[in-house]
């Protein structure tokens, strides 16, 4: 229901922007822009083309130019990044968190990196490079090292007037670590603890060991499983010896969350999440020609079968009306495993240990299904046709392409996963091939098995 009401809300102020656009009214859509978050004006800039994108780009408060180029695809940020010159892009970024400077970084002119890096004072340029060593999507990428610490030999009086004279805390603060003298991370303690216990309480008594950090190494997912199985709204980030290196906060897991979801939505069709939905032909083109291509070798191949069944069909008209049938409600219950497969991959709930439950599952789930559609699809081939042999082979095809859709479904996914290869991207290809040639197999051997001895 939320998601449903942001999008409304998203299409609105894009019709009411191209109107004032089109209007040649600057005003309206100045004072627009303005009232919108910067990561709401990043979702209108990807909305709009190219012509209209620069000119409400250029009505942007300077001061969220920053924020903005963080919240849109690498495309549309280059094109953003295209439109300013070298002392704007200094001023955009200087002032950003480090971990989403960090994004940004690799995408800036190396003129302007830099000036950057002049313009920043040593600590948070020693900052900006540790983070950027370190892999991109892990813990260590997306970590912002600006921590506020405290030793555990004080009280909350001494931590609250160091509070005060600190002026401001980072954002998303809901804890404060406790460090020993090499910097390495006893504990935490809540914010709300230093505001509601006496102010001679010592930080020892309020220290909470037992919540869980991340090393520094840990893949993003595993990290945005960890912030939603724990409900954190942040967590330290650590090194082998325990050193406190940083902090992830609730936000940059939303971000984790959401590009994942959008991988995984367009990777199954051949899509790169970060296209621009107005990028110019000859790149979009040139970004979906290899999905599309290797789509048509599946397609040959799927031909190839039918083909060694030329006579087969010439004799039997009615197989050639009733063949997309098997093959397309095969290539539907593939998908469906298939989605349930990538989904748990990614949570983390299937491995080896369970794969052949899942498998034993599915092959059952498969087999029951397909003799319901293939009872019903048969009754319709003997009403339409009025074989029964028809009627039973392509029963029966159905039932083994469904069987064969659950073992692609189940396995082909653990089996790119172990090659290193995203499942998300290349499994719908897979999957729909082998279900395509195994029911043409299928189908068309048992009739002329069947119908032509």
């Amino acid at each position: 229901m939320a998601e449903a009401v942001r999008h409304d809300k998203t299409a609105r102020q894009l019709r009411l922007l191209s109107d004032a656009l089109d209007s040649g009214r600057l005003g309206p859509v100045r004072r627009m822009v303005h009232t919108l978050a910067p990561a709401e004006i990043g979702n209108l800039l990807e909305s709009l083309p190219p012509d209209k994108r620069m000119v409400v780009w250029g009505l942007v408060d300077p001061a969220d130019d920053g924020e903005v180029l963080v919240h849109v695809g690498d495309e549309v940020r280059e094109s953003l990044i295209a439109d300013m010159d070298q002392d704007e892009l200094v001023a955009a970024v200087e002032d950003l968190d480090i971990d989403d400077l960090a994004d940004l970084v690799e995408d800036l002119p190396d003129a302007v990196i830099d000036q950057l890096l002049l313009s920043m004072d040593r600590e948070n340029r020693e900052r900006l490079e540790k983070v950027l060593s370190y892999a991109e999507d892990t813990a260590g990428r997306l970590m912002n090292p600006e921590v506020v610490t405290v030793r555990a030999d004080t009280t909350v009086d001494v931590v609250l007037r160091f509070l005060r004279l600190r002026g401001e805390l980072p954002e998303h603060t809901d804890h404060l670590y406790v460090v020993n003298r090499r910097h390495q991370l006893i504990g935490w303690v809540a914010l709300q603890d230093l505001v509601t216990r006496d102010p001679a309480t010592p930080i020892n008594q309020l220290i909470d060991d037992e919540l869980e950090s991340l090393h520094v190494d840990t893949p993003a997912q595993e990290v945005a499983r960890q912030f939603s199985d724990n409900d954190w709204v942040s967590a330290p980030v650590v090194d082998d010896g325990n050193v406190l290196l940083g902090r992830i906060t609730i936000d940059d897991v939303v971000d984790i969350i959401r590009e994942r979801a959008e991988h995984q939505a367009l990777g199954a069709a051949g899509l790169d999440e970060d296209e621009d939905l107005f990028s110019p032909i000859r790149r979009a083109v040139r970004g979906r020609v290899v999905w599309l291509g290797i789509n048509l070798l599946t397609a040959f191949l799927a031909s190839l079968v039918i083909g060694q069944f030329e006579a087969t069909i010439e004799k039997i008209v009615a197989l050639a009306v009733l063949m997309p049938i098997v093959a397309g409600i095969g290539g539907n219950a593939a998908v469906q495993v298939l989605t349930l497969m990538v989904r748990g991959i990614a949570l983390g709930q299937v491995g080896q240990s369970n794969a052949g439950i899942l498998l034993w599952k599915e092959l059952r789930v498969a087999l029951i299904n397909g003799l319901l559609i293939g009872i019903l699809v048969g009754a319709v081939a003997l009403l339409w046709f009025g074989s029964w042999l028809l009627s039973t082979v392509i029963a029966a095809a159905l039932v083994l392409n469904f069987c064969s859709a659950a073992l692609a479904g189940v396995l082909l996914p653990l089996l790119l996963k172990r090659l290193h290869i995203d499942p998300a991207v290349a499994g719908t290809v897979a999957v729909t091939a082998i279900t395509d040639v195994m029911g043409f197999f299928s189908f068309l051997g048992l009739a002329t098995i069947i119908l032509l001895h």
